[in-house]
C-alpha cells in the first residue's frame, strides 16, 4: 500500500481488550478493504521511531504471514493516507522495496511467496 509516498504493510495500534493477532486482521481488514484473511504464523518483531504530538515515539510491531482470498477489489483507507494499494507477487516486490522501510523490507526478506 503506498501511505505518505512510501510503500508499507498494514499495520496499526492495539484497540482495548484486543490481542496481537486480533489487532493484524483487523487492521489488515482496514486499510485494505480485503476481508476473510487468514492469519497463518509470526513473521517477526520489529521496531520503528516517529514523532506524535511532539514526543518520540518506539512503536513494536509483529508481523505475521496471513492467507488472502483470490484478490479481490481493494479500497485504500485514505484517512489513513493509503492512496494506492496492489497485490504483488515476490517478483513485484523488488521495485516497491527501493521506496519503502527498513522494517518493511525485513518483513519482505523474511516471507515466502
Amino acid at each position: 500500500m503506498l501511505r505518505r509516498g512510501f510503500w508499507d504493510l498494514p499495520k496499526g495500534k492495539l484497540d482495548a481488550g484486543e490481542t496481537i493477532e486480533q489487532c493484524a486482521l483487523r487492521e489488515v481488514m482496514e486499510e485494505t478493504g480485503v476481508e476473510g484473511v487468514i492469519l497463518e504464523a509470526p513473521l517477526l518483531v520489529t521496531y520503528h521511531t516517529y514523532d506524535e504530538n511532539g514526543k518520540h515515539i518506539l512503536k513494536e510491531t509483529h508481523w505475521f504471514k496471513m492467507l488472502a482470498p483470490a484478490p479481490g477489489q481493494l479500497a485504500p483507507q485514505q484517512e489513513e493516507q493509503i492512496t494506492e494499494l496492489r497485490w504483488v507477487d515476490a517478483a513485484g516486490m523488488a521495485e516497491l522495496l527501493r521506496k519503502t522501510f527498513p522494517s518493511v523490507r525485513d518483513v519482505a526478506s523474511k516471507a515466502t511467496f
